[in-house]
């Protein structure tokens, strides 16, 4: 199963996304861990991404992309894997593409956790209310709905991009956190039994 898992900040991706790698058997990668980890085994694209990390920018979708296609290389990738934080933007996504197909692989469903801004708002209050020793910096209402204005401009057309590939499932993601589960292995499974029909 190689897919991806859409929805704003705070939606429960990390969450859905660790139930799916450990149903599947499929591995997580996300940009961030993969970046770290290519910056520590100082690998040519990893020395590339700490210079540019130590001068204080933003690592080009280029780099992005050797790493991710260094890491799906990787033998633990050949049973599937889970793409979390990548790609974020359209222009990312076609890059996957490209990429994908150069591999002779493709994403097989993209899982669109559905939310509502003002819930997912209401709910991070919560959470932070709740948490003991003080909430995180970023757990409030405020960095939320910056985050969530990022989230819109930048990555939510990938919901019409994925769509009109014919990849897009949608999944109510305002559900208990296994009901959203319930409904994704549903659709993972709808997506499975099509590929073997």
């Amino acid at each position: 199963m190689r897919m991806m898992l859409l929805g704003p900040p705070g939606a429960g991706k990390g969450t859905q996304a660790q139930r799916i790698v450990d149903a599947y058997d499929i591995v997580q990668l996300s940009t961030g861990d993969m970046l770290r980890a290519a910056v520590a085994a100082e690998t040519p694209v990893g020395l590339q991404a700490k210079e540019i990390m130590a001068r204080g920018d933003l690592v080009p979708d280029s780099v992005v992309i050797q790493i991710v296609s260094d890491r799906l290389d990787e033998p633990d990738c050949a049973n599937g894997f889970i793409l979390d934080g990548f790609p974020r933007t359209v222009a990312q996504a076609e890059a996957l593409d490209a990429l994908l197909e150069e591999k002779g692989l493709r994403l097989d469903t993209t899982i669109e956790l559905a939310v509502d801004d003002t819930a997912l708002l209401q709910r991070i209050e919560k959470r932070a209310s709740e948490t003991v020793g003080g909430a995180r910096a970023d757990d409030n209402a405020d960095a939320l709905k910056k985050r969530l204005d990022v989230y819109h401009a930048q990555t939510k057309p990938l919901i019409d991009f994925y769509r009109g590939k014919g990849l897009l499932m949608s999944v109510d993601g305002m559900q208990s956190i296994d009901d959203v589960t319930t409904s994704i292995m549903a659709a993972l499974d709808r997506v499975k039994s099509s590929a073997t029909a």
